[in-house]
């Protein structure tokens, strides 16, 4: 087993055993969920702290989950409902939840770099939920594991991410997860958002959507991230998916085989049809529930790959 991190702070700097560590880990967590008692005794006895300053529906219910799936304790704090409202600075309130004993930290904030900062802080373990449009490892953890568990391999594949790559922290992550891989990884959107400068990261940038569908054995959406912009980079959203949306009609130059992917949330209507995500090719709730399996085993390992059953095929308490 190629583990020995205290922290998931980014994908940029696993080795690609590390990352495929993390996948056979997840594999074995997710038969936890077919069992009647879906628990083990991994993190019994550990505490595991969420602490969420942007927004969460998927990524913070699936990392509570795993924990008490884990059988650990858990607390929620997202920013409205702490004293950060009152001017405490980030690095005091990690500090005082670190104090009430908590083992791990699970962060999300809009600071890139507010994972790493906190890992140089805190002895607690630091997995990083997504800092600004830096990355968001465990996003790219689970859509690699949706790709393999689907096709059976990640190496020689043509994946394509299509939508807004300039302030995505989802196709950051991606790029370094599949190309450590061996995918060839194909960046697609309008030219302001898909800068050619993303070249240096190995992978190839175009902005002709149709072509770019034909050669795609994955396809990965990604929503406009309007929260990050400072101003349009698109005259609208219609005009974005009559250019790059995939609608039914662009669905249609797919292979027969292709993988639709998308983080969430979905804009219907905008980057992908109804149809299209809701249709049988489209894998975003596999996603969802393989992102469960996938949180479990980066808790698990970043504990040492140790606990109460010490592996996790044991039996439930």
């Amino acid at each position: 087993m190629s583990w020995a991190r205290r922290h998931l702070l980014s994908i940029e700097e696993l080795s690609p055993e590390e990352i495929v560590t993390v996948l056979d880990t997840a594999a074995s967590f997710k038969e936890v969920a077919t069992r009647t008692i879906k628990k083990v005794p991994a993190l019994r006895g550990k505490t595991v702290a969420s602490l969420f300053m942007e927004p969460s529906t998927r990524t913070r219910v699936s990392f509570e989950l795993a924990a008490k799936r884990l059988s650990a304790d858990t607390l929620s704090i997202t920013a409205q409902a702490s004293s950060l409202t009152k001017g405490e600075s980030l690095k005091d309130t990690a500090k005082n939840i670190e104090a009430l004993n908590a083992d791990f930290v699970v962060l999300r904030h809009s600071a890139a770099g507010a994972a790493r900062f906190l890992a140089e802080r805190l002895e607690a373990g630091i997995v990083n939920a997504g800092d600004g449009a830096h990355e968001h490892p465990t996003q790219a953890l689970l859509d690699t594991f949706t790709i393999r568990e689907k096709l059976g391999r990640i190496e020689g594949l043509d994946v394509l991410i299509l939508g807004d790559i300039l302030f995505s922290r989802v196709a950051r992550s991606n790029i370094w997860a599949l190309t450590k891989l061996g995918a060839r990884v194909t960046l697609c959107g309008p030219a302001t958002l898909a800068p050619l400068e993303f070249a240096k990261l190995g992978v190839r940038v175009t902005h002709d959507v149709e072509a770019a569908l034909r050669q795609a054995d994955v396809v990965n959406l990604l929503r406009i991230q309007h929260e990050r912009q400072r101003k349009t980079y698109f005259p609208s959203t219609g005009e974005y998916n009559a250019i790059f949306g995939l609608t039914a009609e662009r669905f249609r130059l797919t292979k027969p085989e292709v993988l639709i992917m998308h983080p969430g949330p979905i804009n219907r209507g905008v980057e992908i049809a109804s149809e299209v995500a809701d249709g049988p090719r489209s894998v975003i709730l596999e996603q969802v529930s393989n992102g469960l399996a996938v949180r479990m085993a980066v808790l698990f390992l970043l504990n040492g790959a140790r606990g109460a059953d010490r592996a996790p095929g044991a039996s439930s308490p």
